[in-house]
């Protein structure tokens, strides 16, 4: 099985490695409805931007604990209330 790979920005990645974010949203998109319904995966990795292969202080991997389907208020999706998929990349399960 395969890792899900989410690219974040700085001030997420560095709010998920210091375990005050463990939730990471994407917008119900049919983009996003293909790579998370009805599929798992062995990990995700969040990667800091895109980083250079071999620089693994951008990465952090967590074990896969799924996500929930949410409608949210977000200052990233410009304000307004939006569906989302808040994947769970908190280090527990």
């Amino acid at each position: 099985m395969n890792d899900l790979v989410l690219h974040v920005k700085k001030v997420y990645f560095d709010s998920i490695r210091d375990g005050r974010k463990s939730l990471e949203y994407r917008e119900r998109t049919p983009y996003w409805e293909k790579r998370l319904r009805g599929r798992e995966y062995s990990g995700v990795q969040l990667h800091c931007g895109y980083p250079k292969a071999g620089d693994s202080s951008r990465i952090i991997r967590r074990r896969w604990n799924g996500f929930i389907e949410e409608t949210i208020v977000h200052a990233h999706f410009g304000g307004r209330l939006v569906p989302v998929f808040s994947i769970d990349v908190s280090e527990a399960a």
